[in-house]
């Protein structure tokens, strides 16, 4: 067994680390879960069963080495494990933390299928990049001699990030480009704290800094400078904004107060995590402490929303989603602790009508059906008719996703060519728009999607950019207006 530490799944069982108590996690923003102890993560990375072909691999948009660094730490070299994993994925810790990996690689894990319960790839991920932080392996981005050329990233969130580390890396001038006053788009603003912890991100996000990257925060595209006159600042220009436009619900009494988008929402309490004043927040608003609050939706943004509700001292949180719970689209290990915590599901259910004259004080919900599959293979809700019922409500919270925002009259620039869905219209091969040297990558190409596949975007932009700059300094360089 010395020599091969691995295969241990036939005498050790699946082990998560330990969650916090659910009446202790619901009394603060902290992660709700306990790290590994080293000998718990060696192992439970020893159970691996180093398949001939790795389905957790292949089934993880950044195809991580993860056979490798998992036997690399069964044999207790966290430092290889800690490279390897780098080697493939900008931030490690953090899809460690978030990815859905019931979806993704432990949901393909062989011994899963086998009936031995999936390794637990994403609790030693994180364990293995938290150690590196903490024993100083995390070194400094050594970029490569100044190339004389520039690039602009639209969006500091992960895919921004990703491609401006990648190209510092490589020797260009990075500028950084962001709405909001900190960097992490919503790794920062729109996650809450119980799923990540705040410094995880803000400590990448310094190394950025450090390596000489440019954040300009609180810049507005088309307020602050048009498209066109930050082309003219830089070689070329990367368009990684994400999908920010709530979706809507079509109900009678939408429009009464009380009644609030789920991204302003969770904003503001992360904002109030980090000691900022919140005036919609303080003035109750935005809190939900106290309040009979109905989230409407079912994917991972309802699940953050219903969790931060409890955390605020809601008087009941009850979550309507108008599908069964096989059917949903958020993470099932979300719902579980959501449960844990005291939330209530109503599942196929539907808001109807909001109820109330100037704030809504309830919901009258339609109780929904499944009918024959849609178009994405998952059986349609219908309504069933006869069968309505109240629900006290003093705060909803929609929560039914994101669309993009119109970014060719945002950012001044009609040539800008979307899809009919508002996403960025791409050359697949280059990763450019149709306007000549602005490339484009993550949510406002793909549509709201995961942040492991913004990473994956970011890291083949930066390939794509990378090759179109290294023909275009064939060409004699030009004059650029200061950033």
């Amino acid at each position: 067994m010395a020599d091969n530490p691995m295969l241990a799944f036939v005498r050790v069982g699946q082990d998560y680390p330990s969650k916090r108590p659910a009446d202790e996690r619901n009394e603060d923003f902290a992660e709700i879960a306990r790290a590994f102890a080293v000998e718990k993560a060696e192992e439970q990375a020893s159970r691996c069963s180093q398949c001939g072909v790795p389905y957790c691999s292949t089934h993880c948009p950044l195809h991580n080495h993860i056979p490798d660094w998992l036997r690399l730490t069964a044999e207790g070299r966290l430092r290889e494990a800690y490279e390897l994993s780098n080697a493939t994925s900008t931030m490690p810790e953090i899809c460690g933390r978030i990815c859905p990996q019931d979806r993704l690689c432990e949901g393909n894990c062989v011994i899963e299928f086998s009936g031995h319960g999936a390794v637990t790839i994403g609790s030693v991920e994180k364990f293995i990049t938290d150690t590196a932080w903490a024993e100083g392996w995390v070194e400094p981005i050594r970029p490569l001699p100044d190339r004389g050329q520039s690039i602009g990233v639209i969006g500091a969130g992960p895919a921004g990030l990703t491609t401006a580390e990648l190209m510092r890396v490589r020797g260009y001038e990075v500028h950084v480009y962001d709405r909001y006053d900190r960097a992490g788009g919503l790794l920062t603003y729109g996650i809450p704290g119980f799923k990540l912890e705040k410094h995880v991100v803000t400590r990448r996000v310094e190394r950025l800094k450090d390596a000489g990257i440019v954040f300009h925060e609180g810049f507005e595209v088309g307020r602050d400078a048009t498209l066109a006159e930050l082309r003219q600042r830089h070689d070329a220009v990367l368009i990684a904004t994400g999908v920010y436009k709530p979706r809507a619900i079509r109900a009678p009494g939408v429009g009464a107060g009380g009644i609030v988008d789920a991204l302003d929402y969770l904003t503001a309490s992360n904002r109030k995590g980090f000691g900022d004043a919140v005036p919609a927040f303080d003035d109750g608003q935005l809190d939900a402490a106290g309040k009979n609050v109905v989230v409407v939706g079912g994917g991972d943004t309802a699940m953050d929303c219903v969790r931060t509700a409890i955390r605020q001292g809601a008087a009941s949180v009850k979550c309507l989603y108008r599908r069964d719970r096989a059917n949903m689209p958020g993470s099932q290990r979300e719902v579980k602790n959501a449960e844990e915590e005291g939330v209530e599901f109503v599942w196929l259910s539907a808001p109807e009508a909001f109820l109330g004259t100037d704030r809504v004080d309830g919901v009258r919900v339609a109780k929904m059906r499944l009918g024959a599959p849609d178009a994405s293979g998952r059986r349609a809700p219908e309504a069933d008719p006869g069968n309505e019922v109240r629900v006290d409500a003093d705060l909803v919270i929609k929560a039914l996703g994101f669309d993009p925002e119109e970014l060719p009259r945002l950012f001044a620039e009609p040539d800008l060519s979307v899809t009919r869905w508002g996403t960025l219209r791409i050359d697949h091969k280059t990763m450019q728009t149709s306007i000549d040297g602005v490339f484009a990558a993550g949510d406002i190409v793909r549509g709201a999607s995961l942040v492991v596949w913004a990473i994956r975007d970011g890291r083949d932009v930066a390939e794509r950019m990378h090759a179109f700059l290294k023909a275009k300094a064939k060409a004699a360089p030009r004059e650029r207006v200061a950033a």
